[in-house]
């Protein structure tokens, strides 16, 4: 009883690890990954929307520049819809509905985002005030007065 509960974990635990290969996409690319809009003016609002769009896979590149699957799926289908007459507003919409904010380079302020805002300000001011009481003491020190809490 014992010997077949080990050889069938065995055996699960050895499909687990050969799992990653059989998850090679061998599908071929979406119609639009690779190919421009026939349209000059379409193409290039859905160019202009790629590049603000982040590659989920690659995290460093937009979906124009993006060689992963996933990013020409993401090109086919901002290029689909755009020549089904969406603004790329709807698209990138829909896209951040589907993957979230981080799927945009340029997030929408929310409830979730805006410590992002928020955040370079409230460090402005921090160092300013640090600043401030740097500049005090220094200049309480080249008159030789004395602060609080030092002894006369």
């Amino acid at each position: 009883m014992i010997r077949r509960l080990v050889l069938t974990l065995a055996a699960f635990s050895a499909t687990l690890g050969t799992a990653p290969a059989f998850a090679d996409d061998s599908l071929p690319p979406a119609p639009y990954a690779y190919t421009q809009l026939p349209d000059p003016a379409q193409e290039a609002k859905a160019q202009a929307l790629m590049e603000t769009l982040r590659c989920l896979v690659c995290q460093g590149q937009s979906i124009a520049d993006s060689d992963a699957s996933l990013a020409g799926d993401m090109r086919n289908i901002v290029r689909t819809r755009i020549a089904a007459g969406e603004s790329p507003e709807q698209i990138r919409q829909w896209l951040i509905d589907r993957y979230g904010q981080y799927v945009s380079y340029k997030p929408v302020l929310t409830a979730d985002t805006w410590p992002l805002y928020a955040a370079p300000v409230l460090f402005l001011l921090v160092a300013a005030l640090l600043l401030r009481g740097r500049f005090r003491r220094a200049r309480a020190g080249e008159t030789g007065e004395t602060t609080e809490g030092e002894g006369a």
